[in-house]
């Protein structure tokens, strides 16, 4: 069944399993299914609870529904970041905590997968909060929570992983490339 053909009701997923009175989002599930969130993925043989393409929009939930949303490897998967974030926004609450985890554009993993369409920095979300001078792209409001630039672990990294999180924009402009990192690791809170 294609994404687009789907009815879907909000308390019952395609695999027949019960959703409600789930308010918890888990996008691109993959494997790594959540029994506390709804587990969206665009791949059936993984089993989620619902089978939809992220970048087929709208999304099939009502406005407002979600607490809190999980993102973990997917994001760099869509074709539109911004419309995506703009999704995100559009079904979570007000307060929302979302859990996002891209690859940092100096790991190597970013380039060798290739569905990968992406790639992220420190500063990429600043353009969903009102950090960023250019933060015109979605009238939709996020506020930092937390973010981390996370290291593949050893010992060295351990120093690195100092360095780079206090100062992240040293970091990226000169030392990425000489040590580069795994991902990052973000927490957002939605403004309405």
């Amino acid at each position: 069944m294609a994404a687009t053909d789907l009815t879907i009701s909000p308390y019952t997923g395609q695999n027949g399993r019960d959703t409600a009175p789930v308010n918890r989002l888990n996008l691109g599930c993959g494997r790594k299914h959540r029994s506390d969130a709804i587990n969206v993925d665009r791949v059936a043989s993984v089993e989620p609870d619902i089978v939809h393409d992220l970048d087929v929009r709208p999304w099939p939930f009502e406005d407002d529904r979600f607490v809190e949303v999980s993102a973990i490897d997917v994001i760099e998967h869509c074709a539109d970041v911004v419309a995506t974030m703009s999704e995100i926004h559009r079904v979570c609450r007000d307060g929302a905590i979302v859990h996002i985890a891209v690859p940092h554009f100096s790991c190597a993993n970013a380039f060798v997968d290739p569905t990968h369409r992406h790639f992220f920095g420190w500063s990429t979300f600043d353009y969903f909060t009102s950090d960023h001078e250019i933060d015109f792209y979605l009238p939709a409001r996020f506020k930092w929570r937390r973010r981390q630039i996370v290291f593949m672990p050893s010992l060295l990294n351990k120093l690195v992983w100092r360095i780079a999180n206090r100062w992240p924009v040293a970091y990226e402009t000169r030392w990425a490339w000489i040590f580069p990192a795994w991902f990052l690791s973000l927490e957002l809170q939605v403004l309405k």
